[in-house]
């Protein structure tokens, strides 16, 4: 079994929050990239829930070369070369399975898995992982769950994400076994449809000024 990936913890301690982001456009997706950056989060998640968000994460990644641009909601080793080959820096799964495992291993690409049970836990560990997100948090046990993981998994460290907001983010990041959470309220549905780069910025400068 190869050790854990060191670039997986390495993305996830350059801030405290990590952008949920669902483009809807390419050009939209360079402004948001560019606003969040601005803001002091260089690390951003881009779900591969719409046709657009691959060619966004290439467009993101050439724009704001600085930028830590990864892919989530990744389900299968097709999406895994595909956000390789596009110039994603990581890719998140909402959970996993043995051959997404193997796919991230062959397209040398950092995988932070999501996992809401112990035994997912335990099955990314015999993969030789040591970095999870933990999804969905609120739903599957918000930071009680977390806290409760911390004596049984003392080595292994999270990126809660799911119905976080920047009010509840404080619960998670003052957990030792939690290096940053995942959050879409920096990139809400009406945030971007009204263009509000601006605001997007803000939010962005309040969050990266959250610490555990």
């Amino acid at each position: 079994m190869s050790g854990a990936d060191p670039r997986v913890r390495a993305v996830l301690r350059l801030a405290p929050v990590i952008p949920v982001f669902t483009p809807e456009n390419v050009d939209d997706a360079v402004q948001v990239a560019q606003a969040l950056f601005r803001g002091g989060l260089p690390v951003i998640e881009v779900t591969l829930r719409t046709a657009v968000a691959v060619d966004a994460i290439a467009a993101m990644a050439e724009a704001v070369p600085d930028a830590v641009v990864g892919a989530g909601t990744v389900l299968d080793g097709r999406q895994m070369e595909a956000v390789k080959k596009a110039g994603g820096r990581f890719a998140v799964s909402p959970g996993a399975t043995d051959r997404l495992y193997a796919a991230a291993r062959d397209a040398d690409l950092p995988l932070l898995p999501g996992v809401a049970t112990s035994s997912e836990l335990m099955r990314g560990l015999e993969h030789g992982l040591d970095t999870f997100k933990f999804f969905p948090a609120v739903q599957a046990g918000g930071a009680a769950m977390l806290a409760a993981w911390n004596g049984p998994f003392g080595d292994v460290r999270f990126c809660p994400t799911g119905g976080i907001s920047a009010q509840t983010a404080l619960q998670f990041l003052h957990l030792p076994n939690v290096l940053c959470v995942g959050g879409s309220w920096l990139t809400t549905r009406e945030l971007l449809q009204a263009r509000d780069w601006g605001r997007i910025e803000q939010l962005a400068r309040e969050a990266a000024a959250l610490a555990g």
